[in-house]
């Protein structure tokens, strides 16, 4: 009776009927909240169209109205923006969650997996198609493979379960073939007994949205074994995808900062080239900027920094709060409110700014930028130009005579932990991911049928939906059309 009790408070949330697929995944899930097995736990995959955002936020009016503790999750500080725009509650980044930062804070900021103090809570994590499983080198956050710590922090906690979000279709995590959170034989190694449930079917009020007819025409490739051609796109009929011919950009570009906003408004691209190519040209031909960096000016961290949020819990005597990130991760966004001071120092450029960062609740913080990233063609400093800048703050330092306290030092030093930064206005679809924007404009470069593969069609199909309102495809080729 309890099970079908939650179903029909769910179903008054939604307001209108569900579709089949979306009466089973209620039934699944109240099957999945229900069950008295303390490890049971619950993959919900839903393509873009299917109502996969609706059914959620339904499921978390619902489980607030009962008072069932519920805690959202996303992996980037954007992704939990989404979701909690769409559920109506807060939401928080996993490594937020799941994570405590060692009492020494060194050069790279190492954190343990926290202890699970939550009982009885639902965590419900969205976007799980972005969670990684493979320790890369470098790592700083527990095991180093965040999945097994996702799962090892939920289920340590009494009476806790996981619900795990996620498109398949999407661009699995870097270094893997596919996402691990949304694998039911990777959960079941864990010892979990798995619900799991697909939604397919897309809405009809979904189908009137050429980006979601397109995208589901995309999405429907990567099933076929063969892939045999190039994409082609629908764009007659509908309003809300355009061809974007290189000549118009400019004008389109100034026309959506004016409309939603330069924090809505994004470029797709394929490479950090591109994006560079596409960050000065903007910078320089839409927003008629000629500073290297200007106040206004939309920025991306591109490495990981922890030393800056520490400082500021330091100065604030926050270090409890949870208005306070973590830490800045790679991937976050932030707005220049004032450049205070530039200084040429070690071989590279630095500045002091105000940011803002409007994933965080527009949080505001004084930190010193490295500048040699903003247009450079690497991903961040090179480990060359990372040893270089080591070496001579090193010099600085030489009169602290103990090798470990001169180490101390240098990372404590503000000019070795600079955030390094570029313009965020144009991104690879791996930065983008998880975000969603007004308009996105979206630049697949040069395609030739050589260059088709299962990993194109997963990142056309995430770059497609990563649009809530135009979807722009700049120089688009007349042979990826369908003429009508």
């Amino acid at each position: 009776m309890i099970i079908d009790e939650l179903k029909y408070k769910i179903l008054q949330q939604f307001g209108f009927p569900p579709t089949q697929e979306q009466a089973h995944a209620l039934e699944v899930f109240a099957e999945f909240l229900t069950d008295r097995d303390p490890h049971a736990v619950m993959i919900l995959r839903g393509s873009a169209g299917t109502g996969k955002t609706t059914l959620s936020g339904a499921i978390v009016r619902t489980l607030k109205e009962i008072r069932q503790k519920v805690m959202l999750l996303a992996p980037t500080g954007r992704a939990a923006k989404v979701f909690s725009l769409n559920s109506g509650s807060p939401a928080y980044t996993i490594h937020r969650r799941i994570y405590r930062e060692k009492s020494f804070s060194g050069v790279e900021g190492q954190f343990n997996l926290n202890d699970n103090l939550y009982t009885d809570t639902l965590f419900m994590v969205d976007e799980a198609s972005m969670i990684a499983n493979m320790g890369l080198g470098g790592m700083s956050f527990g095991s180093g493979c965040l999945l097994d710590d996702l799962v090892h922090f939920v289920y340590q906690g009494r009476n806790d379960r996981l619900l795990l979000i996620g498109d398949k279709a999407q661009l699995p995590p870097v270094g893997e073939e596919e996402s691990p959170a949304l694998h039911a034989a990777m959960l079941e190694g864990y010892g979990l007994k798995v619900y799991e449930c697909d939604l397919n079917e897309v809405l009809r009020q979904s189908e009137e949205s050429g980006i979601l007819y397109n995208a589901t025409m995309i999405r429907q490739m990567i099933t076929h074994d063969d892939i045999t051609q190039l994409p082609k796109i629908h764009f007659a009929g509908y309003s809300d995808i355009k061809q974007m011919p290189g000549a118009e950009l400019i004008e389109a570009l100034a026309d959506s900062y004016h409309h939603v906003g330069l924090d809505d408004t994004i470029v797709v691209t394929r490479s950090n080239k591109r994006a560079n190519i596409f960050n000065q040209g903007i910078r320089n031909m839409v927003l008629d900027r000629e500073e290297e960096l200007s106040q206004g000016d939309i920025l991306m961290i591109v490495k990981n920094n922890y030393y800056w949020m520490e400082e500021e819990r330091k100065s604030n005597n926050k270090l409890q709060s949870n208005e306070i990130p973590a830490f800045l991760a790679n991937g976050d966004r932030a707005k220049v409110l004032k450049v205070r001071r530039r200084i040429d120092l070690y071989g590279f450029r630095f500045a002091t700014l105000l940011l803002q960062f409007p994933d965080y609740g527009n949080y505001e913080l004084e930190a010193t930028v490295l500048l040699d990233t903003l247009t450079s063609e690497a991903p961040a400093l090179t480990h060359e130009q990372q040893e270089q800048l080591f070496h001579q703050i090193e010099e600085d330092y030489q009169d602290i005579p103990l090798k470990t306290d001169r180490m101390k030092a240098i990372r404590q030093d503000q000019f070795f932990n600079a955030l390094q930064v570029k313009f965020a206005y144009a991104v690879t679809c791996h930065k983008a991911q998880g975000g969603q924007w007004a308009h996105v404009y979206v630049d697949q470069g040069y395609m030739t049928d050589d260059m088709l593969n299962p990993d194109y069609i997963h990142w056309l199909y995430t770059a497609f939906t990563r649009a809530t309102e135009m979807l722009y495809l700049v120089n688009w080729p007349e042979t990826q059309t369908v003429q009508c």
